[in-house]
């Protein structure tokens, strides 16, 4: 028999775990999604990150960010595999991640004592609607677990901007840091500073563009955007302010290309535009144009870690220093 149960039950169970959040993330247009499982320690992050590559499933790829662990899948089905060592070292695994509506259903399967983390963590954290066990349920010890949890779909929205500060006065990072940490809508997920070109004639100072990504109900994306269009209109200096947004968990090749150019060759307005046309970007101009070279290159740089906030040639001067920082695909 399937037992049904809400967080709040969860925790009452088990008492209270250390999830701080847990966000599902799909791209139904690529057919891959991404799951964000935020831990109030680095370590079960680490371990679980290896557990779960271990285990294979539905996963594709994991990555860890300080206290976060992040997992991008396939939307579907795959088979979990623990190995020989799984009596000896436990295991955890994604086995499915199934689209239903509005919702996400995640089927995880764990054994001994990393079946606390499926079991009893995520089940309770910050996102989660509900959790399914099948059978009777036995956490911890030498035991199996087999959970689904429900989560709300969200979508992955890149919001990047462009020239709003002068010369006098304003940095367009900071700005943009506080305009999405104020946000009511959504979950804030990252915030990327992006170096571009330093030999701009129109720049004022570094040259930078910035990024922030949210997790969202699709029914939320306008709100979404339409706070950002008037906070960046009450708290730009420029004239030349744009911003742009693109959806979705895949950065297309011609965009990531366009922003890492951005950093060495000198665009038009044209030129940008067409790139963002072409790559589902679209762009909102705020209080003019001359922006828009810089946030379309902010979306094609968002996914490139380290790189983003760096110029080519430092990844060819420091190469030993950068290896250790950059994180291999």
């Amino acid at each position: 028999m399937v037992q049904v149960l809400k967080p709040e039950e969860v925790t009452d169970r088990y008492g209270r775990m250390f999830c701080r959040g847990v966000y599902t993330l799909v791209d139904e247009r690529n057919g891959v999604a991404q799951v964000r499982e935020e831990c109030s320690a680095r370590g079960p992050v680490e371990w679980d990150a290896c557990n779960r590559k271990r285990a294979g499933g539905a996963m594709t790829k994991v990555t860890v960010e300080g206290n976060t662990i992040i997992m991008d899948t396939i939307i579907g089905e795959g088979e979990v595999r623990f190995g020989p060592a799984s009596k000896d070292l436990g295991g955890q695994g994604l086995r499915s991640l199934i689209v239903d509506g509005d919702k996400v259903r995640t089927t995880w399967v764990g054994l001994a004592g990393a079946s606390v983390g499926i079991g009893a963590c995520l089940p309770q954290g910050p996102g989660t609607i509900s959790a399914e066990y099948q059978d009777e349920v036995h956490i911890g010890g030498a035991h199996q677990v087999e959970v689904t949890i429900v989560t709300p779909k969200l979508m992955r929205v890149i919001i990047a901007v462009d020239d709003t500060d002068t010369k006098q006065q304003g940095a367009s990072w900071s700005m943009v840091l506080k305009v999405a940490r104020e946000c009511p809508v959504g979950t804030l997920l990252e915030h990327k500073i992006v170096q571009l070109n330093p030999n701009v004639p129109e720049k004022t100072t570094n040259c930078v563009s910035v990024g922030v990504s949210f997790a969202v109900r699709e029914k939320d994306l306008p709100a979404l955007l339409a706070y950002f269009k008037e906070a960046l209109r009450k708290n730009t200096f420029s004239q030349e302010t744009t911003m742009a947004y693109f959806v979705g968990l895949r950065i297309p090749k011609e965009l990531e290309e366009y922003g890492w150019r951005a950093k060495s060759v000198i665009y038009n307005i044209g030129q940008a535009r067409d790139v963002a046309s072409r790559n589902g970007v679209e762009v909102v101009e705020i209080t003019g144009r001359r922006g828009t070279i810089g946030a379309v290159a902010a979306i094609g740089c968002f996914d490139l870690g380290v790189r983003a906030a760096g110029l080519p040639e430092d990844f060819v001067e420091h190469r030993n220093y950068f290896a250790t920082i950059v994180p291999s695909s």
